[in-house]
């Protein structure tokens, strides 16, 4: 950062030592450092890696010390501390962009449950996915966050990380975890499932771009790593909702940029659950054989909104080859509903959506982008 000039000449800032520099830290992030002082100690976070963190961390707790305000008093201030640090010095051990929305959505929510406080750990949340019909399960706070610490545990264990001897099944190791669990405090589980979060992020940080490819198991099916850090991502962002909408807490969606991923997965993962109901008897359009690899029958998905898009599911085999020249029908909904169906929050059959094009082929989709839902 460069002083500005006069008429008698380029300004020149006081000289300050490193241990003045750091004590200004603290009525800087209130804003209550002299111009001279304010200015020395920007120019020293861009060379000082430490001093930069604690600005960070002294920034965000001045922002808690207004709780007439709402969470995320600037949500665009710690990106621009950071963006400002890491322009001038790069992170050493970067995070894989595939990993970016799992760490965002995961510090997201410990943020509302730190915003939340500890006399909201036994408030009740329902919980909803859909099994061929709307199911709900009314479960407190605490069991969420066990939930996704349970859950979690499937991708720390494909890491070779330590890990509680669970079932693989989601559900079932969410039933024996809160059964461990059952006479943890609140304020313990959410610090062991954070630390768990940020340790996966370390993991694959440090691990580099070879791990994105590993399974990760989840009983009945398995996931490339980089698919189960988006789908970890989305039952953070998920349940986060949940509990907000239990408490009445405003909540907002992802960034555009990571709801467009989440969509993708749900969109990618949308053949084989239409294949997987096929099988069981569970649709209304008629099969078709076609084989991995040719062209075959396609829907033109439309999600409309932030992180939208548009994608062309498969209807005959997951591994055809879906165009827009083979679509036979076109559906265009709101990217948010989207999310709560594939969520199980919405039932397909009372979704708004357009649609045009075979109606059985669209109830097909619809129904397959619920069953993605589960505990």
């Amino acid at each position: 950062m460069t002083a500005g000039t006069t008429g008698s000449g380029p300004e020149r800032l006081p000289p300050y030592d490193h241990s003045t520099l750091k004590s200004l830290l603290g009525a800087w992030a209130l804003a209550a450092c002299s111009r001279d002082e304010s200015l020395a100690v920007e120019v020293h976070l861009t060379d000082c890696a430490a001093c930069a963190d604690e600005a960070l961390r002294l920034r965000d707790a001045v922002g808690l010390l207004h709780q007439e305000e709402p969470l995320d008093l600037d949500p665009l201030l710690r990106s621009r501390v950071l963006s400002g640090c890491l322009d001038r010095r790069p992170a050493r051990i970067p995070v894989p962009e595939w990993a970016g929305p799992y760490d965002a959505e995961s510090a997201r929510l410990d943020a509302l449950l730190r915003d939340l406080g500890d006399g909201y750990w036994d408030a009740p949340v329902e919980l909803r996915w859909y099994e061929d019909k709307r199911v709900a399960r009314e479960v407190s706070v605490a069991q969420v966050i066990g939930h996704l610490c349970a859950v979690d545990g499937l991708v720390a264990s494909a890491l070779g990380l330590p890990v509680d001897e669970l079932p693989f099944d989601p559900a079932q190791r969410t039933e024996s975890y809160w059964a461990t669990a059952r006479n943890v405090p609140g304020a313990p589980l959410r610090a062991r499932w954070r630390e768990q979060s940020q340790t996966l992020v370390r993991t694959v940080s440090f691990a580099g771009q070879g791990t994105a490819g590993l399974d990760v198991g989840y009983g009945g099916f398995s996931l490339p790593l980089r698919d189960a850090f988006l789908d970890r991502a989305f039952e953070c962002w998920i349940h986060a909702w949940d509990i907000a909408e239990a408490v009445d807490y405003p909540y907002d969606p992802p960034a555009p940029r990571y709801l467009n991923r989440m969509i993708d997965l749900a969109a990618r993962m949308l053949p084989t659950a239409i294949a997987g109901r096929r099988r069981a008897g569970l649709t209304a359009s008629p099969a078709r054989l076609t084989a991995a690899g040719s062209p075959g029958r396609s829907v033109h998905l439309e999600v409309e909104g932030r992180g939208g898009g548009n994608w062309y599911i498969a209807l005959d085999s997951p591994g055809a080859l879906a165009t827009a020249e083979d679509a036979v029908a076109h559906v265009a909904l709101d990217s948010v509903e989207f999310c709560q169906l594939a969520a199980g929050h919405l039932e397909p059959e009372r979704i708004a959506v357009g649609q045009d094009g075979d109606r059985d082929v669209i109830r097909d989709v619809l129904f397959a982008a619920a069953s993605l839902s589960r505990l």
